[in-house]
């Protein structure tokens, strides 16, 4: 007998939920849950796939990753991830266990009233999982320099001989000497703050060292042609984002990456709201760094233009465009609005130069591969 049957499967570490759905019934076929390990999952799933011709499984994105649908694809059976911002929830509905989420993405699947998540391959989320490591050394860095600073502030002592982490300021801090405990626990901060330092600039080693290999040594060049873009800013959003071409226009990028404003409309009432911040927080983060950079003038600095060199005119020219554009756009906004909500409006449009350096840059690869 044909038949297609759609699975909704509740994930966490230990266990799985499962409703599974034939037809348009309202009540699941199935309801269960079992052990979440490789040998639980193709039993169960043996099972249903040599009774229904056709199974489709879903499951929420969760920090469980993709384990799962690698071992369905695995044994041939189609699994995709749903996006959890953009379920939709029942205002009323204030019960909640494992088994109605499996019941609830399984009705809302087979409805078609779900949306996915890109499934990167294991060497994409390798990378995506380096990239992400430099930026937790990155945060402990900064925790173990406020550890140092507000030690000695405890001490009314301050530096006055200009930034902080300089040369002379890091001269400074190495030259002082205090007694007893306080010298121990003064050293250990400093160790700490030294080791991460250290981690810090072997990660941004490897990181660079991939970013200039050939699986991404074109995208990479390209990006960075950008004012306020460098090697780090390229990586994250290389491997964050994957294939940029699977993105139809520049709108669906932007809300992709949490950047679009959301709305409110009821009645003859209609507003404007914040950002809707459903998308990549790590690639929202360093594009508004990124975005600060063009409240400055249009100007080609010495280090960026060693970054365009040999790289596609078209780039290049993109790139000088965005500066014009984003300078003007981050001037008239700061005139009449918060300086923040400025640069977020800025970093949205450089989302979408973006998209059009990495769609430009797809386009070149294809044709270069024929």
């Amino acid at each position: 007998m044909s038949s297609i049957a759609y699975v909704g499967l509740d994930v966490h570490k230990d266990k799985i939920a499962v409703a599974l759905f034939v037809g348009n019934e309202r009540n699941p076929t199935v309801e269960d849950d079992f052990d979440n390990t490789l040998v639980e999952v193709k039993k169960r799933f043996r099972r249903w796939s040599n009774r229904y011709d056709d199974l489709r499984c879903c499951y929420e994105a969760s920090s469980c990753g993709y384990v799962l649908q690698r071992w369905l694809t695995d044994m041939g059976i189609h699994c995709e991830i749903a996006s959890p911002s953009l379920i939709p929830t029942l205002p009323g509905d204030k019960r909640k266990t494992d088994r109605r989420d499996a019941k609830k993405l399984g009705r809302l699947y087979r409805a078609g009233e779900l949306s996915f998540v890109h499934i990167p391959t294991e060497k994409e989320e390798s990378v995506r999982s380096l990239v992400r490591c430099r930026e937790t050394i990155r945060y402990d860095l900064l925790r173990s320099r406020h550890y140092v600073l507000k030690f000695l502030q405890l001490r009314g002592l301050s530096w006055h001989g200009g930034r902080n982490w300089t040369t002379a300021h890091m001269r400074y801090l190495k030259s002082l000497k205090f007694e007893g405990p306080n010298q121990i626990a003064w050293c250990e901060y400093m160790c700490l703050m030294e080791y991460k330092l250290s981690r810090l600039e072997e990660l941004d080693r490897q990181i660079e060292e991939l970013a200039f290999s050939d699986a991404y040594a074109q995208m990479v060049g390209s990006l960075r042609c950008f004012k306020g873009v460098d090697t780090h800013t390229a990586m994250v959003l290389v491997s964050e984002i994957g294939d940029i071409s699977r993105f139809a226009n520049a709108e669906q990028f932007m809300s992709y990456l949490g950047l679009a404003p959301g709305s409110y409309q009821s009645g003859n009432v209609s507003r404007d709201c914040p950002i809707t911040k459903a998308g990549n927080s790590h690639c929202r983060h360093v594009l508004v760094e990124a975005a600060w950079h063009y409240r400055h003038c249009p100007y080609v600095s010495r280090e960026l233009k060693a970054r365009q060199a040999g790289q596609d005119v078209r780039v290049v020219a993109i790139s000088w465009k965005a500066q014009h554009r984003l300078h003007k756009k981050f001037t008239r906004l700061c005139a009449r609005t918060h300086r923040n909500k400025a640069a977020v409006a800025v970093a949205r449009e450089l989302a979408g130069f973006i998209w059009a350096v990495g769609t430009l840059v797809f386009n070149v690869g294809l044709s270069k591969a024929a």
